[in-house]
């Protein structure tokens, strides 16, 4: 692991660094926020997963996340969204497919499948170098993200609920399978067969019988994705006859945009401490 730059902020330390990734087979660049708190005890782990187009340093940058994180003692994980690099495969002239368009998956399809193992990658490769060199509770931690992101946020955590304690999501893509916007990569990424894309989708799952306690999801109603590729109300449905506790926050005038995030950030951060005590 390189470190690429640290500074510190709210008596904790905001660091970004490299390491070489055996699942994505090379370079991956990631930001952790460490706690004043994790001087002296090991801290739970809240990973942010970001949307479309972004990389580790959007939410970093605009997330106005530390402030909270340091009151509460939580280290926060953010990964970037896709492989990078000259030799990974991507589709320069459409930002739904390639890089910075991960979704979360192992693509099972070339040229993507080589480099684009983004699943492994979150879920088992990056989770064990943050609990060797962090002062980390991994018994405790949660998840969270946004737009794709909160695609790959809530999938994992319906897909680990043993590992997770909590999971929460700012305008999420809850049924990828059938969205405008994500459709086309699932296709692209894991082939024609839509029965495999279930086990990336939210709705699915839940169809399918996989469960998590609850769920926090803020979306904004002038978010311009909403009616196409978003959709809250279908995973409103899907938990309906479920013992899954959701909590869906409807907000006037929001968009997409990190002005929202950082307006209900305080929240989730909140929401995911009450649950990693």
């Amino acid at each position: 692991m390189k470190i690429i730059s640290q500074a510190t902020a709210f008596g904790g330390m905001q660091g970004v660094f490299t390491h070489e990734s055996q699942a994505c087979k090379g370079e991956m660049t990631f930001a952790v926020y460490v706690p004043p708190k994790a001087i002296s005890e090991p801290c739970p782990v809240l990973w942010y997963l970001s949307g479309l187009t972004c990389t580790h340093a959007n939410v970093m940058d605009k997330g106005e996340y530390r402030r909270m994180a340091s009151q509460l003692g939580l280290i926060i994980v953010c990964p970037d969204t896709s492989p990078r690099g000259h030799e990974v495969p991507d589709e320069l002239t459409n930002w739904q497919m390639g890089k910075g368009a991960g979704f979360y998956l192992n693509a099972t399809e070339a040229p993507w499948a080589e480099h684009y193992q983004m699943y492994d990658y979150v879920t088992e490769e990056l989770p064990a170098l943050i609990a060797e060199q962090f002062r980390t509770d991994m018994s405790r931690q949660g998840i969270f993200g946004h737009s794709m992101g909160g695609h790959g946020a809530m999938t994992i955590a319906l897909k680990h609920p043993n590992r997770f304690k909590s999971c929460s999501a700012f305008a999420p893509i809850v049924a990828p399978s059938s969205a405008d916007w994500s459709s086309g990569a699932f296709e692209k990424y894991l082939g024609a067969d839509r029965a495999t894309w279930r086990a990336y989708d939210a709705c699915a799952l839940v169809e399918d019988g996989h469960r998590f306690p609850a769920f926090l999801i803020d979306q904004g109603k002038a978010d311009g994705f909403l009616e196409d590729g978003l959709r809250p109300w279908l995973f409103e449905d899907a938990v309906k006859e479920t013992d899954i506790a959701l909590t869906l926050r409807m907000h006037e005038r929001y968009d997409h945009s990190y002005f929202f995030i950082s307006t209900f950030m305080d929240d989730h951060l909140k929401w995911h401490a009450e649950r990693l005590a």
